[in-house]
């Protein structure tokens, strides 16, 4: 399955291998996830016979536009295709409410249809665990694939504002350049490298000890996320979060509380948010703390994952 690609008759091939497993194993149940994985895999599970069919839903992407204006070419398809294979499941989760409400507005799910909302992926709390704060200046992360729709251009410019008045302040950048269309440039992320705006330390395994090295952490998204993962995980480990009032990255910040919500494409906010923390280091522990309480209440991957279950119909213990 090409995860970006266009190419009509190969996603039809994945259709048919989907098929062909399908009736290979015999499942009971079916859950897919993104775009390409619940339609293509919904459709080859009811063509395959599987009783019961689900689809998640986890972000809208690039596919969806963000707020009122026309719908583009790659909508308009997305729609239909959606529409079609969320005809043939039993039930649609979603990691945000408005990406449900955005589907029964535009009739993509039909009347009477079944959904439930989620608290996103959930997150493990045994192995994202508090972390304390590090010694030292204020340390900003970001932690995203390096598309413009992520913010990361956004993050950049804050950078530049804020250390021209905290030199010593550091903005770390976790991710890679992806394949998408969207993506940032080769030439553009060296330029912020040489100049020392951010910190660069590429793609990681294991995103811990980056969390664990900074104070605050920074998603200042425009793409239809469905609950952001990274975001989870600096919740978890008791990072305050500065992100957008966005689709999903709205659902991980009590404003003023365990972060701040900020209007998306905006620079300015994100450099007042930032010298917030700065210039009041004990907001750092006393929103940190928020974040790990919030983690715990809403986003333990045990209750999202029993949440779900129920909402498939299959019994658990414990």
């Amino acid at each position: 399955m090409q995860r970006t690609g266009t190419n009509p008759v190969a996603d039809l091939g994945t259709l048919f291998a989907l098929y062909r497993l399908m009736r290979s194993v015999h499942p009971d149940h079916f859950l897919a996830y993104t775009i390409k994985a619940v339609v293509y895999g919904s459709l080859a599970a009811k063509l395959a016979g599987v009783s019961r069919r689900f689809a998640l839903i986890t972000g809208l992407g690039q596919a969806f536009r963000l707020g009122d204006g026309p719908r583009t070419r790659l909508e308009a398809i997305a729609t239909g295709l959606y529409r079609l294979s969320l005809a043939s499941v039993h039930g649609v989760f979603f990691q945000n409410p408005d990406d449900e409400a955005l589907f029964r507005k535009e009739g993509v799910l039909r009347r009477g249809a079944v959904s439930h909302v989620v608290a996103g992926s959930g997150i493990d709390l045994a192995e994202f665990r508090l972390a304390p704060l590090p010694q030292g200046e204020v340390r900003f992360l970001l932690i995203a694939r390096l598309l413009v729709g992520k913010g990361v251009r956004i993050y950049a410019e804050a950078a530049r504002i804020v250390k021209a008045l905290h030199p010593k302040v550091s903005f770390a950048l976790v991710g890679w350049i992806d394949e998408n269309p969207d993506a940032i440039g080769a030439e553009e992320l060296e330029e912020w490298i040489g100049s020392g705006i951010v910190d660069y330390l590429g793609r990681l395994e294991d995103v811990r000890p980056a969390i664990a090295a900074s104070h605050v952490f920074v998603l200042p998204s425009f793409y239809r996320e469905g609950t952001p993962r990274t975001a989870l995980e600096a919740l978890a480990m008791g990072r305050p979060v500065i992100t957008t009032d966005a689709p999903g990255c709205r659902e991980t910040v009590d404003d003023g509380v365990n972060g701040y919500l900020l209007p998306v494409k905006s620079v300015d906010s994100l450099v007042r948010a930032a010298l917030n923390f700065i210039e009041d280091h004990p907001l750092i522990s006393s929103m940190g703390s928020r974040s790990r309480a919030l983690a715990e209440e809403k986003y333990d991957v045990h209750k999202v994952n029993a949440a779900m279950l129920r909402g498939m119909g299959i019994e658990c213990e414990g």
